[in-house]
């Protein structure tokens, strides 16, 4: 007999079914819900909040190539070809303005042989391209233009929608290029809406006559079909595939009627 005094033995536990942990094989299903897992990586081009002068250009050419566009907008998509263009853009590159500093020394050396006489010839002003729509127009108007170059993306186009009908009925030849930008380069500025040859080196007459024949068969010799020929008109890519399933459609219901 055990006294009081003595523990008694304690009970028997009873042993726990233990769950069978699996390792890293087995995969979790994920939560893609608010404060869960994180979403996969993938293109957010769509989601992109695209700055407003981007919107609308884009606009702006859907606009031009769903809608009828005149003749005389139409003709700025009528451009030089690429190797015209640069022909002509390497030309440009060897007329551009004078810096102030070029200027200024130039100015300085003609006082200082005005100063000592007809003894020292003073620096004959260098030839350069002229820029700026007044003073292009007024070139034109007064027949001084030799070749009036037009970019093609001007913003807005009234600003030079009239200018290829002015080279037209002065008998000043004329094109189109595409960028201002590339324009802007050649003067000195970001961009610039049309450039204009007044009197060109005699070394480079050659190259200025077989560049005027390329213009000349391009745009003046085309003047009167291009004035006739309007733009746009094209359909979606949307609109062009239900166009071809309402064409399979009568296809197909012809067929059984036959």
């Amino acid at each position: 007999m055990i006294g009081p005094w003595v523990r008694p033995y304690p009970p028997k536990r009873q042993e726990r079914s233990r769950r069978v942990a699996h390792g890293g094989s087995r995969r979790r299903p994920r939560n893609l819900g608010i404060g869960q897992d994180l979403p996969p990586k993938r293109e957010l081009n769509r989601f992109v909040k695209w700055p407003k002068y981007i919107r609308l250009q884009r606009q702006r050419r859907i606009l031009y190539k769903r809608l009828k566009v005149p003749p005389s907008i139409n003709q700025f998509n009528q451009t030089l070809d690429k190797n015209t263009a640069a022909q002509l853009l390497r030309l440009a590159s060897k007329y551009a303005p004078e810096t102030k500093e070029a200027k200024r020394a130039r100015l300085q050396a003609a006082a200082k042989a005005k100063v000592e006489g007809a003894a020292t010839e003073a620096p004959k002003k260098p030839y350069q391209l002229k820029y700026g729509l007044n003073h292009i127009s007024a070139l034109v108007e007064q027949k001084k233009a030799s070749l009036v170059v037009i970019a093609h993306d001007v913003d807005p186009i009234e600003l030079v929608v009239w200018l290829p009908a002015l080279c037209r009925k002065m008998g000043v030849p004329y094109c189109i290029i595409k960028g201002k930008s590339r324009l802007g380069q050649l003067v000195g500025q970001k961009t610039a809406t049309a450039v204009a040859f007044t009197t060109i080196a005699p070394a480079d007459k050659n190259d200025f006559a077989t560049l005027l024949e390329a213009v000349n068969d391009n745009f003046s010799k085309r003047y009167a079909k291009v004035m006739k020929t309007w733009g746009g008109g094209q359909l979606s890519a949307r609109s062009n595939a239900a166009m071809s399933k309402k064409l399979k459609a009568i296809a197909a219901a012809q067929t059984v009627k036959a």
